[in-house]
């Protein structure tokens, strides 16, 4: 970093002073972790924007705790004040005070030598990332408690009110509790998961993510409308488009969605990033309509896919990779839509790079799946074949 960036960042950066920290903790902002030694008091020269802060609690023995973290709009110069709960082992819910972040403020140049620096160097691809992310948006997603937990805290609940979602992402808590498998006849891990209690979030914990529509059709569909909006989602999109205060804002939840899995390392997030993924690759009509939001979610894969673990873009055939089908579903339904063609050179910019990178085939997208590929047969020697079992089907017993 040079000089003159330094010193900026000195001066307008933002300022996160945690105290009490236990050594060994492993803390980190954005992308960047750390473990804390005992002059670790915060981060200093933090760029103005929506940053990420984590945490993990380390025994003596080296077991990490699950990961906790929360998201700030850092403001230009602004200090926040956070202290360490030795009795919870985790972050305190209580914040600096106002007398107490003033004092800070006089004595900042003072604490210098124990803050670190912000890791400018993952800068610019952190606000890629979360280029559509907002305040308001932010503020509107993460859990009542403002903390962000990789591992979620339980309570007991009755069937009836255990959150549902079917493949689709389509909420099903109202739908009726169906009979259960008599143990008998069910194999062993159907057996052992009735025997486990039924759990749900601990109010204030789950992250308010925005919810799907509970059906795919509007209202008054006949039997031929709603077999189409099983083929083409955009009435689904449209419906949760309606729930944001800008279209963009879906844009905004999808990246907000895939840093609370990557960093967070959050599953439920996990579960509505593909949902949001499944969704757009799953719309054609929608994608003349919303072109915008087309040519930011492609902007947006792109990155992403950069980032996901390697765990997930595993090999495409013996692990029918999520990524790899849906991003297919979405060419095929760009390809085939009556969009503009600067929206399509970006797709296919996107889809040769996935070549190169991931050597991934996306040839013949006209074919939904291998599976369902016309096969090609030759008549000369499938006439033959039926003259043969015609005969054989005549001779005598």
């Amino acid at each position: 970093m040079n000089q003159d960036l330094a010193k900026k960042l000195f001066e307008e950066g933002g300022v996160l002073i945690f105290l009490g920290v236990p050594v060994g903790t492993e803390f980190g902002i954005d992308f960047k972790s750390w473990n804390t030694d005992e002059r670790f008091r915060g981060i200093k020269m933090i760029p103005p924007g929506i940053h990420y802060i984590f945490y993990s609690a380390t025994s003596s023995t080296g077991d990490i705790s699950p990961r906790s973290g929360f998201f700030h709009n850092f403001q230009r110069g602004e200090i926040v004040l956070r202290k360490w709960d030795m009795d919870k082992e985790d972050m305190s819910d209580k914040l600096g005070t106002d007398e107490e972040i003033s004092n800070f403020r006089h004595n900042l140049k003072a604490m210098d030598n124990f803050l670190g620096p912000y890791p400018y160097d993952i800068y610019e691809k952190w606000i890629n990332l979360i280029e559509n992310v907002t305040g308001n948006l932010v503020s509107q997603l993460i859990p009542h408690s403002g903390i962000v937990r990789s591992a979620l805290e339980l309570e007991g609940c009755s069937d009836a009110d255990r959150p549902r979602v079917d493949k689709n992402g389509i909420s099903t808590s109202n739908f009726k509790k169906k009979k259960r498998m008599r143990l008998s006849s069910s194999s062993a891990e159907d057996a052992e998961d009735q025997l486990l209690p039924i759990m749900k979030a601990k109010s204030g914990t789950a992250l308010r993510s925005t919810e799907f529509p509970e059906k795919h059709y509007p209202e008054g569909s006949t039997p031929s409308d709603i077999t189409q909006h099983s083929l083409d989602s955009s009435y689904v999109l449209e419906n949760m488009i309606s729930k944001y205060k800008e279209p963009s804002d879906i844009i905004g939840e999808l990246q907000f969605s895939f840093i609370c899995f990557l960093v967070g390392h959050s599953l439920e997030a996990f579960e509505q990033w593909k949902r949001l993924i499944n969704l757009f690759c799953s719309c054609e009509v929608a994608i003349t309509k919303y072109r915008r939001l087309y040519d930011l979610l492609l902007n947006t894969l792109k990155l992403q896919v950069t980032e996901i673990p390697e765990e997930f873009l595993a090999d495409i055939v013996s692990n029918n990779n999520f990524f790899y089908m849906k991003v297919r579903d979405l060419f095929r339904n760009i390809q085939s839509s009556n969009v503009d063609g600067n929206l399509k050179s970006k797709m296919n910019r996107f889809k040769e790079y996935l070549t190169e990178t991931y050597n991934w085939n996306f040839e013949h997208l006209e074919w939904e799946e291998d599976e369902d590929a016309p096969v090609v047969v030759d008549i000369n020697e499938y006439s033959h074949q039926l003259e043969e079992d015609i005969t054989e089907n005549q001779s005598p017993n």
